[in-house]
């Protein structure tokens, strides 16, 4: 982790209600060339055809042209390739093959942000992220440092006739208010 995000996670920690408003010149040439070598080598190519080792040819410079294009805003992420996968039960499993290029920036913008985020994750946070390399299940039982029970709380209720894997594929997108 280079000295400039490192900076980032300890503000984050120390100062919990910090804005973080400019980072953009943490995305370096360097941090491009982590993100492409942290992605699968053997991948299936995005919508551009491009696989990991035809990229690799000319990394240097290729690295150099997209760090270029991101800062001066010409940067523009290309449509996800879309591939329906089969499932077991007969019915497809939609999944967006981004192009590589697409794949490294957003590696090394999620490695900026976790920089920030992972800072708010506690003994009794759930999911997946890269400090425990684990996923917590929801059974497991509350940690000592549990949030306490008053104060504010949401209730998040699954959809009983919207699969999960489906949701966002199958849910309407208007906000509740225009379904009225």
């Amino acid at each position: 982790m280079s000295q400039g995000l490192a900076g980032v996670r300890r503000a984050a920690r120390e100062r919990k209600e910090m804005k973080f408003t400019a980072l953009l010149h943490h995305l370096t040439v360097a941090l491009l060339r982590d993100s492409f070598y942290a992605l699968k080598r053997k991948a299936a190519p995005g919508v551009d055809g491009v696989t990991w080792q035809e990229y690799e040819t000319g990394l240097d410079g290729r690295l150099v042209d997209l760090h270029s294009r991101v800062h001066r805003g010409a940067y523009r992420a290309q449509p996800s390739r879309r591939v329906l996968i089969p499932k077991p039960d007969g019915r497809q499993r939609p999944l967006g093959v981004a192009a590589l290029e697409d794949k490294i920036v957003q590696q090394a913008v999620a490695t900026i942000l976790n920089q920030i985020y992972e800072e708010d994750f506690r003994g009794f946070s759930y999911g997946a992220h890269s400090v425990s390399a684990r996923i917590l299940p929801a059974t497991a039982p509350p940690a000592r440092n549990s949030p306490p029970a008053s104060g504010p709380s949401w209730d998040i209720a699954a959809s009983r006739t919207v699969p999960a894997a489906s949701f966002f594929t199958e849910r309407s997108h208007r906000s509740p208010a225009s379904q009225a």
